[in-house]
């Protein structure tokens, strides 16, 4: 069992990386091109932001359930990627003229800290 977290714990770090990637680059090009301001632009950042939620899950019931040790920094990226996506979300409605930057640039960030979680993780 748990190898099969562990394992769900690395693909899922991809699938972050990579959702973020892809929403992040999609926000910022619709910031200039309005042709890409489509809802689903809103649908697929949604499910990339809670991409990182379910991990950060998987990563505490490894920890907490299993005993598993992981990098302090591993964890820090994890729960500063959590709070960066409320940080978004809150901001939403005040950078609404910028909102396509916001989470094109948020999106962007949010893809390194899991990259960079996933280099220096346990």
């Amino acid at each position: 069992m748990s190898l099969i977290l562990s394992d769900l714990h690395v693909a899922g770090a991809w699938v972050v990386i990579v959702a973020n990637a892809v929403v992040g680059l999609w926000a910022l090009a619709a910031h200039w091109l309005p042709a890409l301001r489509l809802r689903a632009l809103w649908w697929c950042t949604a499910g990339a932001e809670v991409a990182i939620f379910l991990q950060v899950i998987l990563g505490v019931a490894m920890v907490a359930g299993q005993g598993r040790q992981a990098e302090q920094f591993h964890m820090f990226y994890g729960f500063i990627a959590l709070v960066s996506v409320g940080m978004l979300y809150s901001y939403r409605q005040q950078l609404h003229r910028w909102r396509y930057l916001l989470y094109g640039l948020g999106g962007l960030f949010l893809m390194g800290l899991g990259l960079r979680a996933l280099v220096i993780r346990a």
